[in-house]
C-alpha cells in the first residue's frame, strides 16, 4: 500500500502528526484508524463471501483478482489450454535470425559466383541489382484487342 515511501518521507509524516495531533491524542488516533482499516477489511471479506454463496457452487473457483484484466489475462496465457507454451518455447528468435541470415548470405555468394543462368528450377533471382536500361526507347506492343 505504501510501497513508494521512503524512512525520510515516513519520518517526516511522523514528525507532522505529532506536531498536529500532538503526544497524548496521537497513540488514541493511531488506534482509530487501525480500527478502521480492520472494520473495512472485514467488510469486504464478508462481502465476498456473500457474493461466492450468491453465485453458487458453479463459481466456487471465481477470484475477486481475476476481474483485473491484468491478471486475467496472464492466468488466461498461463493455462496450457491454448498450447502456447509449446509455441513460446518452441520459437527461438536467435535462431530463425541466424538462418535467415545464413540463407540471405549464401544466395548473395552463390549469385556472384554463377554468372550465367542455366535455366534451370534452382536458380534465384538476384533483387539487390538493378534493371539494366537499354540504349533505345522500346514501346510495349500495340494490342487493338486490349483497348
Amino acid at each position: 500500500m505504501f510501497n513508494d515511501i521512503g524512512p525520510l518521507e515516513l519520518v517526516a509524516l511522523v514528525v507532522l502528526a505529532v506536531l498536529v495531533f500532538g503526544p497524548d491524542k496521537l497513540p488514541k488516533m493511531i488506534q482509530d484508524v487501525t480500527r478502521t482499516i480492520r472494520k473495512i477489511r472485514e467488510f469486504s471479506e464478508t462481502a465476498k463471501a456473500d457474493i461466492r454463496e450468491e453465485l453458487g457452487p458453479e463459481f466456487k473457483d471465481f477470484e475477486f483478482e481475476d476481474l483485473n484484466p491484468k491478471t486475467f489475462l496472464r492466468k488466461q496465457l498461463d493455462s496450457d489450454e491454448l498450447g502456447l507454451k509449446e509455441i513460446r518455447n518452441g520459437f527461438d528468435l536467435k535462431k530463425e535470425m541466424a538462418e535467415v541470415t545464413d540463407a540471405v548470405h549464401s544466395r548473395e555468394s552463390g549469385s556472384s559466383g554463377s554468372g550465367s543462368g542455366s535455366g534451370s528450377a534452382g536458380t534465384t533471382v538476384d533483387m539487390t541489382k538493378k534493371p539494366e536500361k537499354s540504349g533505345q526507347d522500346e514501346r510495349p506492343p500495340f494490342d487493338a484487342d486490349a483497348t
